[in-house]
């Protein structure tokens, strides 16, 4: 539910932000008037039939998946990308139906403005988001298989970059005398998967040992609807063999998802 108005309140202010940057541009260029040789309601109704363009660009690319890290060069490129091919629709649609451009430089100001505009609120909205997720109860408990190196710097990974994935609870399948790591409680062995899933209310699994467990455990998160993450060191994958998800940009995970939410 979180996500949910997390993601609405995300693509609303995108929008906001895209008719903004061009309004901005509009006055900018042409001056705080109203030019009748550059009528502002035409510049306005085509800047609206392209604003769902807009979000459909970004969407396209992925910008808005919960393992996206904003800050990323990757990212920030996809979004530059998007604010050109924005402009390219809003300059061919407003070509179409009203004939030739006022401006060149007013299109340079409106690209540039979206591009700088939404990467500021991408990059403020994803550390609010990750706050918000990770309140208790967190939005996406993980439940780490295993009890060792791993799964000890995963969770350190994951909690320093305040990612949305939030351990809380750890399964050994051989037992250890651990009482937790890294602040997350060891609460046993397999056997209590089922009470632990239920109890934790688990969305996301991540195996950090245990291979021969591995059909076992995809079983139960088919079952429960979990999101499954492997370790690639798991399969004694060593990183760079294959592309991976990456979970904050630094550690990679083979991720199989129940619900194409996750990865929305």
């Amino acid at each position: 539910m979180r996500r949910s108005v997390l993601l609405f309140i995300w693509l609303l202010i995108d929008l906001a932000l895209f008719l903004a940057a061009y309004v901005s541009a509009y006055f900018f260029r042409v001056g705080f008037i109203i030019s009748t040789d550059f009528p502002l309601d035409l510049y306005v109704r085509v800047m609206f039939l392209v604003a769902p363009l807009w979000i459909l660009i970004l969407i396209s690319f992925r910008i808005f998946t919960i393992t996206r890290v904003q800050s990323s060069i990757r990212n920030m490129i996809h979004i530059a990308y998007s604010s050109l091919l924005a402009l390219a629709f809003f300059s061919l649609a407003y070509y179409f139906l009203y004939g030739q451009f006022f401006s060149r430089l007013l299109l340079v100001y409106a690209g540039v403005s979206t591009f700088v505009l939404t990467a500021l609120w991408h990059l403020a909205f994803d550390q609010w988001q990750r706050r918000i997720l990770r309140r208790s109860p967190p939005a996406y408990p993980l439940l780490i298989i295993g009890a060792n190196r791993d799964a000890e710097r995963l969770i350190t990974l994951l909690n320093t970059k305040q990612s949305v994935f939030t351990p809380v609870a750890i399964l050994e399948s051989r037992g250890t005398s651990q009482k937790d790591i890294g602040g997350v409680p060891v609460l046993g062995k397999l056997n209590k998967l089922e009470d632990v899933i239920k109890e934790k209310k688990i969305t996301h699994m991540a195996q950090c040992a245990d291979l021969e467990h591995t059909l076992n455990l995809l079983s139960v998160c088919r079952q429960h609807g979990l999101t499954y993450m492997l370790l690639p060191s798991v399969l004694g994958i060593v990183e760079g063999d294959e592309r991976t998800e990456m979970l904050e940009g630094l550690q990679p995970v083979t991720m199989v998802a129940k619900k194409s939410v996750f990865r929305f």
